[in-house]
């Protein structure tokens, strides 16, 4: 057993002899039932079956408070693979749940039967008619396809608040909206046609010219049942106005009904229907929707007002006069954004009863900006504000501003108590009515102990709050129905709204449509899924349910975990960053297995088989590289608990054994380079043998493997500088000290010699301390969790670095933004309190820094190459200069091409020598992205990541340090 394994029980406060009451039945240990195991993989392959006990409970968990642990996870590739799963669980008695994103709070996602991930393999965009029509695949980030059609100057209609985590098949099937779709540009009114694999295993593409008579043909039925339907709501004048009225404001709650008033044929009828049907009639397996315009040009006024009334007096008329975007923050929610950097800190002393709007104009450019914004402007100045209020166009206040609104999940989430889940409400009424509406909700939430605070698209009538509910006792359970039940009886009773808005009404109203809605068009929903799927074989209880307390089963417990991680609210925003999430868990499943084994309480057969699959699926295969706190609204960094779990499986002689490397890292440095000059004389074949027979015997968390791309070792010798007269003080980093140039280019200068000579080269030379050989930033010890080693490497760097620049007089250049943002962040909490307040004192920045700030401007760039590939790091991320790297590209080339799928390499120092595999899947998007493009050069500017991105992409990555010293260099200057 790993000696973090007693670590993982610890922390959790509960009684260790029954743990939790939904705790996962241990006859889970085994995985998948045997038979549907093997069943799945005859039709599928054993690589699309994900059958062992973490698999299982990796994916029971979505951003809902439900929790259902499926028997077995698919993940089909085609339309036809679709079809044979279908097909398989309709003969044989199965459910099927798609799962895309998880990232709906209502439970779509989550079945206990066969689940089919639809995300991975999944994505795909083809831009049509340029730009006004698009073609996407359901497993797409609805970001990514918008930054395709971006430079069309279109976008898609949808845009919810979760746009960089979302796939476009959950916002059809949600119909999700956001802060400026309302209801004309949803998916409901851009969608064009759909490719449709229906329960019976029939696929459909809608818009093919023959899309009538193929389903008329293969679905006789349905397709007569869909006419019927039809003339029977057109012949009812009131349920066809009911039907009309409903959805004239946002409405996530039942079937399209309004499709059987708008398409004319059964084709046209069933795309309307796929809309906000949460996965309950087919499968979508592509879309081709309009887009709409971009507007790029953009306007934004953040108002203040001393009463909810007032607020919401003013958005009807801010609407009118062209504002696409209205967001309501009440007093509350104010109160608590007093702390974000963003705000201001007085909004702390404001009163309940206060509100504010976000209101954002946009236009297609700034003249259409400068005629719409005098309209905008007399309708602010009607209004009764606490403080003046005025239209910026500033891209930096704008930004500030959508930081606060953008906050709210996070802040919401830091204030889960520990034991309660957060679940998400989403209602909608007619948008005159939202100030009584808010007001109500607001008495709603307080009498029943919940937080009072509302936001929302006010412009639509359209509110967002949040629960904080303790499953784990029955008062908390009972308080939630009672509230569920007056909820729903305020809604519908008093203000004929909805009871989802753009959430897709999901397992928790599934119960209530039939208040919603009534029983004559209830009655026509039945109808619609019988038709559509009459074995019942698509995700039961979802979108309608015959059990009307289907909503208080399946809710999850949220037991104590680690600190670190406890305010997770498993709403999935960190999974399309993370490196391992083609090859083993995201930082979200990491923390679902983590809190399960915390539910088992004692030694039962699941706990220890989940912690021994944890082994490697969470802690080993974790680059921690920080990139889902960037993502997470809750700023959680996944990669901390792995860390500490590694630290925790250290022995107290390995310990030492690393805290003698870090004073022996100078030998250690001189070793590796003779290690790397010997291995390219054996070759790699022959190093291929070698070191993998040695990770055999050792481990392979410590052997390093050899790869292909293995660079030529570093010269031995630094480039001669001299202290007098230098402007800055030049760290190497090791990594540039043992790693070299590629074997195709290690006659040329190293980098080390290049940076100091394009520093001479405009006349701000760099001064390399003599004794800076042993010195490392810290982070070799930090990623792997030695706590010792780790704490002396960051003093003595500290220490060093206060030497070497004279007490903080000059400025520190470090050549790897990994380095960097270990000096600047990584070793923060390892420092004494002089060596921190030497850190403070000093300015220490990254070479990329340096050659924009300082370089550039002096410096004289020859002819520019024509395309090149740039890759952000993960450590240029967190150190904020990723548009700082890309503007020396672009000083570079004419082109520079910054992939949309560019995350973390996942080489993270040297995992990728030691899992390489985890390097290769965490590049497979970007690599994919680049496929079958000519570039003049790929440009990084850390060069463990460089091997790494040569490694899964195949481009010869380098930093753009030789790119620019090659392109300043005067003519007749030799190389050496």
């Amino acid at each position: 057993m790993k000696l973090w394994q007693p670590f993982l029980h610890a922390p959790a406060l509960l009684d260790a002899r029954s743990g939790c009451a939904d705790a996962a039945p241990k006859e889970l240990a085994g995985g998948s039932p045997a038979l549907l195991q093997a069943d799945m993989e005859s039709l599928l392959g054993a690589d699309k079956v994900h059958a062992r006990a973490l698999d299982l409970v990796r994916y029971a968990s979505d951003y809902s408070p439900y929790r259902l642990i499926p028997k077995v996870v698919v993940n089909p590739q085609t339309p036809q693979e679709i079809a044979a799963v279908l097909g398989y669980a309709r003969e044989r008695g199965h459910t099927v749940t798609f799962r895309a994103a998880g990232t709906s709070p209502n439970g779509q996602a989550a079945g206990d039967d066969i689940l089919v991930d639809v995300r991975r393999g999944w994505a795909g965009t083809i831009v049509e008619d340029q730009g006004q029509r698009v073609r996407v695949r359901p497993g797409t980030i609805l970001a990514m396809a918008n930054a395709n059609l971006a430079r069309r100057g279109t976008r898609l209609g949808p845009d919810p608040a979760s746009a960089h985590a979302c796939t476009v098949g959950g916002v059809i099937a949600n119909n999700s909206s956001g802060f400026a779709a309302g209801v004309a540009q949803t998916a409901s009114a851009t969608l064009r046609s759909v490719t449709v694999v229906l329960p019976s295993g029939t696929i459909l593409d809608t818009g093919a010219d023959d899309a009538e008579e193929v389903l008329a043909a293969t679905e006789p039925e349905l397709a007569a049942g869909l006419l019927r339907i039809k003339a029977e709501i057109e012949a009812d004048t009131e349920l066809a106005d009911r039907i009309r009225g409903k959805f004239a404001i946002k409405n996530a709650s039942g079937y399209r009904l309004d499709g059987f008033l708008i398409g004319a044929t059964p084709a046209q009828i069933l795309t309307r229907l796929m809309v906000c049907s949460q996965g309950t009639l087919g499968f979508v397996a592509e879309a081709v929707f309009d887009t709409v315009p971009l507007l790029p040009a953009r306007a934004d006024a953040f108002l203040l007002f001393d009463t909810l009334a007032h607020a919401a007096e003013a958005v009807p008329k801010f609407t009118a006069a062209g504002a696409q975007v209205a967001e309501l923050l009440d007093g509350r929610t104010l109160r608590a954004c007093a702390q974000l950097p963003a705000a201001n800190p007085a909004w702390a002393e404001l009163h309940s009863g206060s509100a504010a709007l976000l209101v954002e104009v946009r236009a297609t450019d700034e003249a259409a900006l400068d005629a719409a914004l005098p309209v905008m402007e007399s309708v602010l100045a009607e209004c009764v504000l606490t403080e003046p209020g005025h239209f910026t166009r500033d891209r930096a206040q704008i930004g500030r501003y959508w930081q606060i609104r953008e906050a709210l999940g996070g802040l919401v989430g830091m204030q889960r108590p520990v034991g309660a889940t957060m679940i998400g409400e989403d209602v909608c009424v007619p948008p005159a009515r939202v100030a009584e509406a808010a007001k109500d909700l607001a008495a709603l939430l307080d009498t029943h102990g919940y937080d009072p605070s509302l936001q929302g698209h006010a412009s639509a009538g359209n509110f967002h709050f949040c629960l904080m509910a303790d499953f784990a006792t029955d008062e908390g359970k009972n308080n939630y129905a009672k509230f569920m039940d007056e909820l729903v009886e305020l809604i519908t009773g008093r203000y004929d709204g909805s009871l989802k808005a753009e959430h897709g009404s999901g397992r928790n109203m599934a119960p209530f449509v039939p208040i919603e809605w009534g029983d004559k068009a209830t009655d026509l929903m039945w109808r619609i899924k019988q038709l559509f799927d009459p074995h019942g074989v698509l995700a039961p209880d979802v979108m309608l349910t015959r059990n009307p307390t289907s909503h208080l089963q399946h809710l999850q417990s949220m037991p104590q975990v680690e600190d670190t991680i406890e305010h997770c609210i498993e709403c999935g925003f960190c999974e399309h960053v993370c490196p391992s999430r083609h090859l083993t868990t995201t930082p979200r499943q990491r923390i679902v297995v983590r809190r399960e084994i915390a539910r088992q309480g004692g030694d039962t057969p699941l706990r220890r088989t989940l912690l021994e699959q944890y082994e490697y699926d969470a802690v080993e295969t974790c680059a921690g590289d920080g990139s889902c706190s960037i993502a997470c609204p809750v700023d959680i960094d996944t990669g901390t608990m792995m860390k500490a779990l590694r630290h925790t499986e250290h022995t107290a002689r390995e310990e030492k054994a690393w805290l003698l490397a870090a004073r022996r890292w100078g030998l250690i440095e001189r070793l590796a380079r003779v290690a790397v000059r010997g291995g390219h004389l054996l070759g790699a074949t022959v190093m291929t043998v070698i070191t993998g027979l040695l990770r055999r015997v050792v481990s392979t968390e410590l052997m390093p493997g050899w790869l292909r791309e293995m660079p030529a070792a570093a010269p031995a010798r630094l480039p001669r500088t001299e202290r007098d007269g230098a402007a800055a003080v030049y760290f190497p980093a090791c990594i540039n000290r043992i790693f070299g140039r590629g074997q195709q280019d290690r006659r040329d200068l190293s980098l080390p010699e290049a940076l100091v000579a394009l520093s001479a080269r405009a006349g701000l030379p760099l001064w390399i301390p003599d004794d800076v050989r042993g010195s490392c930033c810290a982070t070799v010890w930090h990623s792997k969790g030695y706590h010792d080693g780790n704490t002396y490497m960051a003093n003595l760097i500290i220490e060093n670095l206060w030497r070497w620049s004279d007490s903080g007089t000059l400025p520190v250049v470090i050549d790897a933004a990994s380095c960097t943002l270990g000096v600047l962040d990584e070793i923060t909490d390892y420092l004494t309190t002089e060596n921190a307040a030497h850190r403070a004192a000093m300015t220490i920045m990254d070479a990329t820094t340096w050659t924009q700030h300082k370089l550039l401007p002096k410096l004289t760039v020859g002819a520019k190459l024509g395309r090149v590939a740039m890759h952000p790091t993960c450590s240029t991320r967190h150190l904020g200069i990723d548009g700082t790297l890309a503007e020396i590209a672009a000083a570079l080339a004419t082109e520079v091409v910054v992939p949309q799928q560019a995350t973390c390499c996942a080489f993270a120092g040297d995992r990728g020598f030691l899992h390489p595999e985890l390097t290769e899947a965490a590049t497979r998007d970007e690599a994919d992205e680049l496929a079958d493009q000519n570039f003049d050069a790929y440009l990084c500017n850390n060069r463990t990541c460089e091997i790494g991105l040569e490694h899964g992409i195949g481009g010869h990555y380098e930093s753009f340090v030789f790119t620019l010293e090659r392109q300043t260099r005067p003519p007749g200057v030799s190389t050496r």
